[in-house]
């Protein structure tokens, strides 16, 4: 991803007779990765021109659909479909020497990493090649920390030969990102975790943030990366047939298609999951078309927390431009059908049960009576108008338990119980819901 940034006087621009310095951006799953890579593109805080190398673990890229950038004047480079420290390594040299004649008056590379990467084969790479060595110099690595998920992921046993990368990712860092302070309100569980950090890099500084927020003269054109350190804590550092193993019951799930989603019944699915699935639910996230919604839908999680919405990073669809839904989820012991079916299910119907006009029944605190008075009305199938003096309620799903025909006079109706779930970035509720607007 080519991005001009905006030009002011804090960070001076390289000289151009210098190698061009490279950031690798790493972190867990879900640590904010891509938050702090967004702050960087639209800071005005520096002066400053970079390509961004952008992996992705699954099969359907999400991140590039969120990245804040216009692309009228950027390429995007991104290297799709595996891990960059293993599996499309050798790519990253090819690109690298690909672009550089296109970025050789840019002030640097950011790469950001997969959550399952160990940085260290990627940070080889500037040591090993020797083409890439006399164009590219690595100023430093950044390590973005989850401060409410990282301890259980630091303390996991892993199979004999397996690397833990959330240890390998701190144990590289030049400096280490502490994101999500905000979601930790035991100030000794906070100690706790710096405690965990520094227990395995001690050199590191480390700077506490809320949404990858940190001054960007933290992290650009710092002249981190010490080899002669790095071959301190691992002597194997420049060993290119050392062995690399991830652990093989974490894997991800990516679907995608062209058409819109019922993101009323998504939020329905993506709850129950967390309720189920919630510990194996490393990370998830997605880019929506909504049925009736020119916004897209843009959600993401991290085992129990979620977000999502039309706001999050206030982009639309434009005209011309291509509808679809694409997802992506990484974890343990996934069940790939199940998550696959489950997301197609959230499809919106080409053909609703009824039209404008037509006489129902919404459930709401109890079965009403009224019209049909609109279709995809803020992205709900039905917007109903009520007899009497109820006003309008929306049907959020084209089914029997929210809308059904109205019955006849005379008729017995069957009694039941919609239930409903409510998610908000830190809980899962179950509850009752009220559909009157």
């Amino acid at each position: 991803l080519l991005r001009t940034l905006p030009r002011i006087c804090t960070l001076e621009p390289r000289a151009m007779s210098k190698k061009i310095p490279v950031t690798i951006l790493t972190g867990f799953l879900g640590a904010g990765k891509t938050t702090l890579l967004n702050h960087l593109l639209t800071s005005d805080e520096h002066k400053m021109k970079f390509a961004v190398i952008e992996n992705e673990f699954g099969e359907v890229g999400v991140d590039e659909k969120v990245l804040s950038v216009d692309k009228t004047d950027e390429q995007i480079i991104e290297v799709m479909n595996g891990c960059i420290c293993c599996t499309v390594r050798g790519d990253l040299s090819k690109v690298l020497k690909k672009i550089h004649k296109k970025i050789e008056k840019f002030d640097g590379v950011i790469i950001e990493t997969t959550g399952l990467a160990d940085p260290a084969p990627v940070a080889q790479t500037f040591f090993v090649d020797d083409t890439v060595e006399k164009l590219y110099k690595l100023d430093g690595i950044i390590t973005v920390v989850d401060a409410k998920h990282i301890l259980p992921h630091l303390n996991e046993k892993k199979p004999d030969g397996v690397e833990n990368e959330a240890v390998e990712q701190l144990a590289f860092a030049d400096r280490v990102l502490l994101n999500k302070v905000d979601l930790v309100k035991d100030e000794k569980e906070l100690e706790k975790v710096e405690k965990s950090i520094k227990a395995i890099n001690a050199t590191a500084p480390i700077f506490k943030c809320t949404n990858s927020v940190v001054h960007p003269k933290h992290l650009i054109n710092i002249g981190s990366f010490d080899l002669s350190r790095t071959l301190e804590k691992d002597p194997e550092f420049l060993d290119t047939e050392a062995e690399h193993e991830h652990d093989t019951s974490v894997s991800s799930v990516s679907c995608k298609f062209e058409g819109e989603l019922n993101h009323n019944k998504l939020q329905m699915w993506i709850g129950k999951l967390i309720q189920t699935k919630a510990n194996d639910l490393y990370r998830y996230k997605g880019v929506l078309a909504v049925k009736g919604i020119v916004k897209k839908f843009v959600f993401q999680g991290v085992h129990m927390l979620f977000s999502g919405g039309f706001d999050t990073y206030k982009q639309r669809w434009k005209e011309g431009e291509k509808r679809e839904c694409r997802f992506v989820f990484i974890g343990k012991n996934l069940d790939k059908k199940a998550l696959k079916d489950g997301f197609m299910d959230c499809k919106a119907k080409d053909e609703l049960r009824f039209k404008v006009g037509d006489l129902v029944e919404a459930r709401c605190d109890k079965w009403l009576p009224g019209k049909i008075a609109a279709l995809w009305d803020g992205g709900n199938p039905y917007r109903i108008e009520l007899e009497g003096d109820h006003g309008e309620c929306w049907g959020p799903i084209d089914d029997e338990n929210f809308v059904r025909a109205r019955t006849v006079a005379g008729k017995k109706k069957k009694k039941c119980r919609m239930i409903w779930w409510t998610i908000d970035t830190v809980n899962v509720i179950c509850t009752y819901i009220y559909i009157y607007i």
